[in-house]
């Protein structure tokens, strides 16, 4: 493939990232009380599982968002839902602008964020800001032990690329990386699946979905991971 004529896309702004019901807004102090009221209701920990930090005691928390809100990469987001509460943060990271590649990571949901139009719209937003800015690949990666992590990257249509074995060590833990992706030319059909799941008509007067992401972005993947079969 000549990409001759290509620019490297730019390095993204600290600027919020507004979506039908979910707005991403560069993590700040403004954000603390917020989030770990949202944190709250997550009593075992379970999002911090396969990070490298927390879970944090409010101090602990505050020491985090401190350093984390002035890093580039990481570019850390903290979700803004539709009832104006926050939900949970996620990030822009390991920016390769030369190569055309960028990913997110450092998900860190709440239960009143999980399974809502909000969560998936927030990927959503990340993945339509660096396709749209030029980049080329879009990737998800994460600890290969954390199965809803590997649905969640295949229910966003990215194809599953394999196992990096002893990748890291986590808490203590050996960790294998999963690796899946969604590169540009695929970002036409995948855009089209997400507006389609996103669509106030795709949902009942009850918030019931009539159709699932997954099955609309099932066509896009080149590549499933075996472990989920």
């Amino acid at each position: 493939m000549n990409l001759r004529d290509w620019t490297p896309p730019p390095l993204p702004s600290r600027s919020v990232i507004t979506g039908r019901y979910a707005t991403l807004e560069p993590l700040s102090r403004d954000h603390i009380s917020g989030l770990r009221e949202a944190h709250a209701e997550d009593a075992d920990g379970a999002m911090w599982a396969y990070l490298p930090v927390g879970p944090f005691d409010d101090a602990g928390y505050k020491r985090w968002v401190e350093a984390e809100r002035i890093k580039h990469d990481p570019l850390q987001f903290a979700i803004r839902m539709a009832d104006g509460r926050l939900g949970g943060t996620l990030s822009l990271m390991r920016m390769k602008p030369d190569a055309g590649s960028i990913e997110t990571g450092w998900l860190t949901f709440a239960p009143r964020l999980q399974r809502t139009r909000e969560a998936t719209e927030a990927v959503y937003l990340l993945m339509r800001w660096a396709f749209d800015a030029g980049y080329r690949r879009f990737e998800w990666k994460c600890d290969a032990a954390n199965r809803p992590s590997r649905r969640a990257a295949e229910r966003f249509g990215m194809s599953y690329e394999g196992v990096f074995r002893q990748a890291g060590v986590v808490k203590g833990r050996n960790r294998d990386t999963a690796w899946f992706a969604a590169i540009d030319s695929e970002w036409p059909a995948l855009r089209a699946a997400f507006e389609t799941w996103l669509a106030q008509e795709n949902f009942d007067a009850d918030g019931r979905q009539r159709r699932a992401l997954g099955e609309l972005t099932a066509p896009v993947l080149v590549s499933r991971d075996p472990a989920l079969q």
